[in-house]
């Protein structure tokens, strides 16, 4: 890995204000999103299967983290989703999948392979079949990312009540290609 990053287990409710820092980086929030996001976060990690990695420097900075689990229809993202899915006769992808909650890398050490490892690690070992995921729906490097994964849209335009923008919906079959 560059810039000698070492991604491993992450102890999330540990390091959830280092993890928020990433993303407030990355997505560029506000302080209030990120109060809003470390209440999310932390209810999420109470979820069965929930797993989350991070990505840190030789001095144990964090740099990026992901975390997930197992979807569950009766969660907010899955009855958000699920009627952009079943339109598309696609929310058979809400069962047995598992589910990208959030994955950000600091700026400065994108376009590095950060993201990559991160999210095929997480993947590594799951007992779904599938994984499936929620990204703006713009052409970014992050969608171009996940398409080298084997992601595919299932759903775009979707719409989540406290976005301002549009999402895509996408899945793709597990286990991940590791590339290199």
């Amino acid at each position: 890995m560059t810039d000698n990053v070492v991604i491993g287990p992450l102890d999330l409710a540990a390091r959830v204000d280092e993890a928020l820092d990433v993303q407030a980086h990355a997505f560029g929030l506000s302080d209030e999103e990120v109060a809003v996001r470390r209440q999310i976060v932390l209810r999420h990690l109470t979820y069965p299967g929930a797993r989350s990695f991070g990505a840190t420097t030789p001095d144990d900075r964090l740099v990026g983290f992901v975390y997930g689990m197992p979807n569950d229809r009766r969660h907010w993202w899955s009855t958000v989703v699920e009627p952009y899915l079943r339109g598309r006769q696609l929310d058979g992808w809400l069962d047995d999948s598992f589910v990208i909650t959030e994955l950000h890398v600091h700026p400065g050490h994108q376009n590095r392979g950060i993201g990559r490892s991160l999210i095929t690690t997480i993947t590594e070992g799951v007992a779904e079949p599938r994984s499936i995921l929620s990204a703006i729906d713009v052409e970014s490097p992050a969608r171009g990312l996940y398409r080298s994964l084997g992601y595919t849209d299932l759903a775009r335009r979707v719409l989540f009540p406290s976005a301002a923008k549009p999402y895509a919906v996408m899945g793709a079959p597990l286990p991940l290609p590791r590339r290199g």
